[in-house]
């Protein structure tokens, strides 16, 4: 008897190896990790019940019958889906494993029970990852779930499984061996699985970092524009920082930059090849091409297997491409999609610069070229070093902060239209609280206070966001306890009341009375974005439409004004 559990319990253990190993090989396997990998929609959960129940079902096979009965690594593979993909995974994977048991055994004496505790197993995880959510993703919950799992199931082949006699040798001679391999199986399968997860987050922080500095290295050339200079520096910073076979930056008909392999016929100044790239300059969507034949190269020796092209674009138009190309020795991936896409966007941005300086000289009102040549580069570097130190240890939130300081910068440098709605300008503001308050923590808070009505009231751009900064500042990030900045807005038939108020340190009355001087704080070099509100209101609405500051130090300031909805003053 002692040799029988002896030489069972060694199978199981070479079959919970080979379990293991396959497993991992197909999580690691492109396309089938990332599914497993990512969020579970309705259709990965289904990939899931079926991925988990195949491999419960695989669990049947390669053992020896045991008194009519089959030792089994079933409960490793459901216990594992139910905690890691929720109830329905894991009742789907009980459902699958537990009918496969009962088919291949209709009539056995074993058939019901076991199929009953199989699904049992995986309904029991599912529900305690639905309650507890990814707490219980660890191999100790997975290990005490595959002990009281199996323990129940040789509870019911003692009670339903007849003759009682047999039920018993049969249970005197696997509970053991079943017991103990496949809670170490569902611990193993775990913690591979979270392994791959940490694997992931660490790739993906690697990748945000990569994009933020080849924004910070590029973003003195693009803001020049898209030009064959500037186009030939972003493509050698790109190739020397992502491992691509070449890099590539056209314009909508010629190529401005190539770099790498295939320089020999992609070359610069000449007319673009490839059909891929047509395509995307004429729809706007990003293509990643896996043949050539899909990269559509008339030329005959061309190295190129991979093409990831996205596009490039000023407000709503295209106005170029970037290029990866691979080859068989340097395929793409997914990652190298993403990070293209990830840079595309922040090249964008940078190339709306270009617009923005030609407009400092074209638009009508000094107010507005003032605003946009008054972007910070510190906050703009500080909020770079801000999401680098999100990538390792929070790469979603990391990715949350590159989205609002994208919407920041664009707000900011788009202002040519002159109105926008109260709702608009709050998405600004909020953007860069976010920004802030990932910096400073709990020492930067704010609340918004919008009356009924007053969300598509049309007001001049970046007239509260200016104040909104100037509190936290100068107002709130010099305290040492932080504090609180309150937007209230409220409105009636012909006028809107904007009040700022922060609990900061607050301010002389010599320094209220600079506010309202604007030469004396522009030869201090203070006050920039204060001076540019109380100007532009003035010029826009006449003398009568001023700010009111009031504060008082140790307690805090409050900047109030009121704008009119229609007044014949107002210049779009």
């Amino acid at each position: 008897m002692d040799v029988s559990i002896t030489h069972l319990l060694i199978t199981l253990i070479e079959h919970l190896g080979l379990t293991v190993a396959a497993a991992f090989l197909i999580l690691n396997m492109g396309a089938a990790g990332k599914t497993f990998l990512g969020k579970h929609p309705w259709v990965e959960k289904a990939v899931l019940t079926c991925f988990f129940g195949l491999f419960a079902i695989l669990g049947n096979y390669g053992f020896d019958p045991v008194h009519d009965a089959f030792a089994n690594l079933r409960a490793m593979a459901v216990v594992t889906g139910g905690l890691f993909g929720g109830p329905w995974v894991g009742l789907g994977a009980g459902v699958i494993a537990g009918g496969h048991r009962f088919l291949i055994d209709i009539g056995g004496f074993t058939s019901a029970p076991c199929a009953t505790a199989t699904l049992l197993e995986g309904v029991a995880a599912g529900l305690l990852a639905g309650w507890y959510g990814s707490r219980v993703m660890n191999w100790k919950v997975a290990f005490g779930l595959g002990v009281a799992g199996e323990s129940m199931h040789m509870g019911l082949v003692l009670l339903f499984a007849k003759p009682f006699s047999e039920a018993v040798d049969l249970v005197r001679l696997i509970a053991v061996p079943m017991i103990f391999v496949n809670s170490v199986g569902a611990a193993f399968f775990v913690e591979l699985i979270k392994g791959l997860f940490r694997e992931r987050e660490r790739r993906e922080s690697r990748q945000v970092q990569q994009i933020l500095e080849i924004a910070n290295l590029t973003v003195g050339y693009l803001r020049a524009g898209l030009g064959a200079g500037s186009a030939k520096k972003t493509a050698e910073i790109i190739f020397r920082q992502v491992d691509v076979a070449a890099v590539a930056i056209t314009d909508t008909t010629h190529v401005l930059a190539h770099m790498g392999v295939g320089a020999d016929h992609h070359i610069a100044g000449e007319p673009i090849r490839t059909a891929a790239t047509g395509m995307v300059l004429d729809d706007g969507l990003p293509l990643f091409r896996h043949t050539k034949r899909e990269i559509a190269c008339p030329h005959h020796g061309c190295p190129f297997h991979h093409g990831i092209i996205v596009p490039l674009k000023k407000g709503e138009s295209i106005v170029g491409t970037l290029k990866f190309y691979g080859t068989r020795e340097k395929p793409l991936d997914k990652v190298h999609f993403q990070t293209a896409r990830g840079l595309a966007v922040l090249f964008s941005t940078q190339l709306e610069l270009e617009d923005i300086q030609i407009q400092a000289r074209m638009l009508a009102y000094a107010e507005i070229r003032r605003l946009q040549a008054q972007i910070n580069p510190h906050f703009l570097f500080n909020s770079l070093n801000t999401i680098a130190s999100f990538c390792r240890t929070r790469p979603d939130r990391a990715r949350e902060l590159i989205l609002d300081l994208s919407s920041y910068m664009r707000r900011n440098l788009d202002q040519s239209k002159g109105y926008i709605t109260v709702q608009e300008e709050l998405e600004q503001v909020e953007a860069y609280l976010a920004i802030e308050q990932a910096r400073f923590g709990d020492r930067v808070s704010y609340r918004l206070d919008v009356g009924e009505g007053c969300d598509n009231w049309p007001i001049p751009a970046l007239v509260i966001q200016p104040v909104v900064e100037n509190a936290v500042k100068h107002g709130i990030t010099p305290n040492e306890k932080g504090g609180t900045v309150t937007v209230s807005i409220g409105c009636n038939a012909t006028l809107l009341t904007v009040r700022v108020t922060d609990d900061g340190v607050g301010m002389s009355e010599e320094t209220v009375g600079r506010l309202y001087n604007p030469e004396e704080l522009a030869a201090a070099g203070e006050g920039i974005g204060v001076r540019n509100t109380i100007q532009r209101l003035r010029r826009i609405y006449g003398p009568s439409c001023r700010m009111v500051i009031e504060s008082t130090q140790g307690q805090g300031t409050e900047v109030s004004f009121s704008i009119p909805r229609n007044h014949p003053s107002a210049r779009p």
